[in-house]
């Protein structure tokens, strides 16, 4: 009896069964305290197995905040109408260049002069503006309407006008990557995993940003559809697991797609932010490298826990099944490693260091 109570102290679960879901709460709040929001432990052990991130471009990589650079009117037509006309038929759309339009505009007032407004994903808008239709968007979207035109050399995201089907000219934009978004990179391909750009923008705009960025392969002129495509086939390539960054609404099915999808939290749309697994509160790109290494730093403390208690466990059942284990021993190899395991969970709360 003395024998088979021993056995059932020493087996006891409790170790595993309080050490292991604390670890993973404790990385979850350490996490949080530095800006990273874990919305469970499957995206904490998710993102410690990531050996490739994929980033999106526009409010992930760059800042989202288009400057008008140049107003490239045909003849006939001025500067200031084809801007106005571009900020009519954007202004009713929380898309980064046509929040840009309007302010460049100085937001007109369009209450009652657009009506039928509609998006053509990935590739522009179009709105009744005055009673005329004017479509907006890129070369992909212009010729798609029948429209014949082309992107200047000198720039990288170019938006393209017409009214009632006849062109009208062209808006010169930029979007300056945020300062971290270089370092992020750089950290991430430093942690052993492979940096992929996917962005819906021009193939210039793309290559440019790459090239700041340090981001040898990337894809372009993706619509929402694309990019999961793309992603699947970045999954079928990669051996480990697959995460994608974003922040706006057509990122929301890559997101979910995605082995761990990380959201930029502070600008980031709230179907992407629902999406995710991982929050970035303040859309910083260097917390994604913080996050992988606070994701790191929680398995291995979680795995060592583990490989401790069972350890211990079956060194003190093979010394009690010769008689060796007293029932004092057999309580500290229940409660003692129970403790001993819950402090080095709780060194998931300090990420200082990190």
């Amino acid at each position: 009896i003395e024998s088979a109570l021993t056995f059932l102290v020493i087996s006891c679960p409790c170790a595993l069964v309080i050490s292991v879901p604390l670890g993973f709460f404790g990385g979850m709040g350490g996490a949080s305290t530095r800006g990273v929001l874990f919305k469970g432990a499957a995206g904490i052990e998710a993102l410690a197995g990531t050996r490739c991130v994929v980033f999106d471009k526009t409010g992930t990589l760059t800042g989202g905040e288009f400057e008008v650079r140049a107003v490239r009117p045909e003849p006939g037509t001025s500067s200031e109408r084809l801007l106005e006309l571009a900020a009519l038929a954007e202004s009713w759309s929380n898309h980064p260049i046509s929040r840009s339009l309007v302010e460049a505009a100085g937001a007109p007032e369009a209450r009652e002069r657009v009506t039928q407004a509609h998006e053509e994903q990935g590739g522009g808008v179009s709105a009744r503006v005055d009673g005329k239709l004017v479509c907006a968007g890129n070369r992909r979207y212009m010729r798609k309407l029948g429209i014949t035109c082309e992107d200047p050399e000198d720039a990288a995201t170019v938006v393209h006008l017409a009214e009632d089907g006849a062109y009208l000219g062209c808006i010169l934009l930029a979007d300056a990557p945020k300062p971290g978004a270089k370092a992020a990179a750089a950290a991430v391909e430093a942690l052993g995993a492979s940096v992929v750009m996917l962005t819906g923008d021009s193939e210039r705009a793309a290559r440019l940003t790459a090239e700041e960025l340090g981001i040898t392969r990337y894809e372009a002129g993706l619509l929402p559809g694309g990019k999961v495509e793309a992603l699947e086939k970045l999954m079928a390539e990669n051996r480990g697991l697959t995460a994608f960054v974003g922040d706006g609404v057509n990122d929301a099915p890559v997101l979910a797609r995605a082995d761990v999808g990380v959201a930029m939290g502070a600008l980031g749309s709230d179907a992407a932010i629902e999406a995710a697994d991982v929050v970035i509160m303040d859309d910083d790109p260097a917390k994604l490298p913080l996050a992988m290494r606070l994701s790191r730093r929680c398995m291995g403390i979680v795995r060592a826990n583990i490989v401790f208690a069972i350890g211990v466990k079956l060194a003190f059942l093979a010394l009690g099944a010769l008689g060796a284990v007293s029932m004092s021993m057999a309580i500290f190899a229940d409660v003692g490693v129970m403790v001993l395991a819950v402090m080095n969970s709780m060194r998931t709360l300090r990420t200082r260091a990190l």
